[in-house]
């Protein structure tokens, strides 16, 4: 019986090393281990040998089926590392090629200058809010002081979708929305960005529809001169720490005193050229001091609230800070324009 065992052991080792693939493995394992091999039919013939023989013989015949098992698992990974390096070889990869670059996108110069003016009022301890594009005519014009019926209307083309929806004409409306949400009527400090709508022809200044950043303060104590000074602050972040500003008397219904305020030119330093058409300064938005109209309209006591607001033209910032002379290249999408910023 032990010949008969080494034999087959032998001849077990033989065929395993000849073996090239996964599937003849696999059915050399059942010949030799399966329920039809010789192993199997020297256990069967166990019961035959005297009893003091049968743990021994039964020990051989598992040592060698152990032995035989190994052999092949061996094998096995043999095969399969055989089989990576193979395809390892044949899928190499040649690193000493240059690699493609691919074109990486950048912000839009729009999305550039309204996060910059957002990083100034933030660092000044102001609130984003934002609201919807289509909006109700009471928050765009009624609460802001302009009734169906007020001539000031006419200062702004609206493109109604019906009789009491709009596309908003201004980021007004978001202030009005952030009064009314202030069940408390705690004081506010915001920046509302977004974009605006009006029936306007497109040419070299104009556009049907525009970037605003529009700024509120609503306390207690908001005063002219701080508004003055959050103008002062912003325009020498946004143009250079020089910078100067000058407010002019305006009308907005929504503000009351209302300004224009000018920067003085960055290009010429107050001196004259033609960027500020040879006055030394540049207008660049409107603000104001919160029309008590409003105030009230929002559930504020005039008496014990005032506030500043401040209308940022985001188009006219960017197109001053980079010298862009047509308001259209920020809208046709031009790639050869866009990379340069």
């Amino acid at each position: 019986m032990q010949e008969k065992i080494n034999q087959l052991v032998k001849e077990a080792k033989k065929e395993i090393e000849s073996i090239g693939n996964l599937n003849d493995l696999n059915l050399l394992k059942s010949k030799y281990l399966g329920k039809k091999s010789e192993f199997n039919q020297f256990m069967k013939e166990l019961k035959n040998l005297p009893n003091e023989e049968k743990p021994k013989v039964g020990q051989m015949i598992n040592k060698a089926k152990n032995e035989i098992n190994d052999h092949i698992q061996i094998k096995k990974e043999t095969i399969e590392q055989e089989k990576i390096n193979k395809q390892l070889e044949q899928e190499t990869i040649d690193i000493s090629l240059p690699g493609k670059s691919m074109p990486v996108g950048k912000k839009h110069i729009l999305t550039q200058t309204i996060e910059e003016i957002e990083d100034i009022f933030i660092g000044l301890g102001y609130e984003i809010k934002e609201g919807p594009e289509q909006e109700e005519d009471k928050y765009n014009f009624e609460m802001l002081n302009l009734p169906k019926d007020h001539p000031a209307r006419d200062m702004q083309d609206s493109l109604y979708i019906s009789e009491d929806s709009l596309l908003r004409t201004h980021t007004s409306p978001v202030q009005v929305r952030t009064l009314l949400e202030n069940a408390d009527k705690k004081p506010v400090k915001i920046i509302a960005p977004g974009t605006v709508y009006r029936k306007d022809d497109d040419d070299q200044t104009h556009s049907h529809q525009f970037k605003q950043v529009e700024v509120l303060v609503v306390d207690r104590l908001a005063s002219l001169s701080d508004l003055k000074g959050t103008l002062l602050i912003a325009a020498q972040k946004l143009f250079g720490a020089e910078r100067e500003i000058r407010l002019r008397p305006s009308y907005f219904p929504f503000t009351e005193p209302s300004v224009e305020v000018d920067v003085s030119c960055y290009q010429c330093h107050g001196k004259g050229c033609s960027m500020c058409k040879n006055t030394g300064w540049i207008e660049v938005l409107g603000a104001g001091m919160v029309n008590k109209n409003v105030l009230k309209a929002c559930g504020y006591d005039p008496e014990e609230f005032q506030g500043f607001a401040i209308g940022f033209g985001v188009e006219r910032i960017a197109m001053l800070k980079h010298g862009i002379d047509d308001i259209r290249q920020l809208y046709t999408n031009d790639l050869r324009f866009n990379s340069q910023f």
